[in-house]
């Protein structure tokens, strides 16, 4: 089978600074796709897997959060053509499965990524990050990976929705079930709490409370619809939610840090009978304590959100019409862009809160 030699983003072992490679991309078999990358975001999710935060099948091609134009297609791929542009996901749901079964592929039981394996050139065979594997100039995916869009859209903004702009919209509109009138507070706002934001503001959430402990995600949060901010720093997070919300709470609130902490924050912010979202990702060895009665008195619901419980072949092509609309700023995500070769640096100024997204553009 033929292959081909392109240069992708290396992570070899826990920690260390990751290195641009020439990996080997086999042609799509049955149910595969090719794809050549036009623009991946950098997202936390890839700094988790160099440190070795999500397992240690080293090494990883990083990147997953991507957009690019289909460029072969295996045997039997019938939803997508050479030509297309996608945006690539994570999440390719099976049909088969108890959930899709049920109407509710969302949360399919089974999602699937492409069988063949790519390569180094010395045959070592590569993990790509969450099935994808995009900081490379083409990947190799399962075709229900891709989401077939609108090409009048710019990549660098489309492919946001792969992975941390559709989790913070989706966590408000499809998990928090958001409506009109509602109060909403988003407690972390970085990529998905900002994300989380827009999907309220969207949703037609007349209050919404972002609350950070950085004055600078706390102004962006404002620009992209927060109708009001708390700092968490030098305030209670939860008196300044009841504060805005006569006292009561909000109706939604939205934990996209992924601690103990903040999700008790969100637990104690919410109105009776609300619900919180908790969309941050924790850690293994984290452990939550709230007295039951509480759990039982303050009724509502608490849920977790994967990816947005969205539904790729629904979401990803109507936030695209929103977006040319004018009615979507996804481009307001794009701090920067970069080149393949400037990750390494692009993930330390994520982990300073430098930027929303720095977005690797071919």
């Amino acid at each position: 089978m033929a292959t081909q030699q392109v240069r992708g983003v290396i992570a070899r072992a826990k920690g260390e600074p990751v290195r641009i490679e020439t990996i080997l991309v086999p042609d799509p078999g049955p149910g595969e796709a090719v794809v050549r990358i036009q623009a991946c975001g950098v997202c936390h999710t890839d700094l988790h897997y160099r440190e070795g935060g999500i397992n240690d099948d080293f090494p990883f091609l990083l990147g997953h959060e991507a957009a690019g134009i289909v460029e072969s297609v295996g045997a039997g791929v019938s939803e997508v053509a050479p030509g297309d542009f996608v945006i690539l996901n994570w999440r390719a749901v099976c049909g088969q499965c108890r959930a899709c079964l049920r109407g509710r592929p969302w949360y399919c039981f089974d999602t699937h990524n492409a069988r063949q394996k790519m390569t180094l050139e010395d045959g070592t065979e590569l993990s790509p990050a969450l099935g994808i594997g995009a900081f490379a100039e083409k990947t190799l995916v399962a075709a229900g990976q891709c989401t077939k869009v609108d090409p009048a859209a710019s990549p660098a903004a489309a492919g946001l929705l792969g992975c941390g702009v559709m989790a913070g919209l989706g966590a408000a509109i499809n998990t928090g079930n958001v409506g009109r009138g509602d109060s909403v507070a988003v407690i972390g706002c970085g990529g998905v709490g900002n994300a989380a934001v827009v999907g309220a503001r969207l949703a037609g959430a007349a209050k919404i409370i972002a609350v950070d402990i950085d004055d600078r995600k706390l102004e962006t949060a404002r620009g992209l619809g927060a109708t009001h901010t708390v700092n968490s720093r030098s305030a209670d997070a939860v008196e300044g939610i009841r504060e805005l919300t006569g006292g009561f709470g909000a109706d939604v609130v939205i934990e996209a840090v992924g601690r103990p902490e903040t999700y008790e924050q969100a637990f104690y912010a919410r109105d009776l009978a609300g619900t919180v979202v908790l969309v941050g990702v924790p850690t293994p060895e984290m452990r939550l304590d709230l007295p039951l009665l509480d759990v039982f008195g303050r009724g509502g619901s608490l849920k977790s959100s994967w990816y947005g419980d969205c539904l790729p072949s629904r979401d990803f092509p109507m936030l695209i019409d929103l977006y040319l609309q004018g009615r979507l700023d996804l481009d307001a995500f794009v701090t920067e862009t970069i080149a393949l070769d400037e990750v390494e640096q692009a993930f330390a100024r994520m982990h300073q809160g430098d930027v929303l997204r720095s977005v690797v553009v071919f």
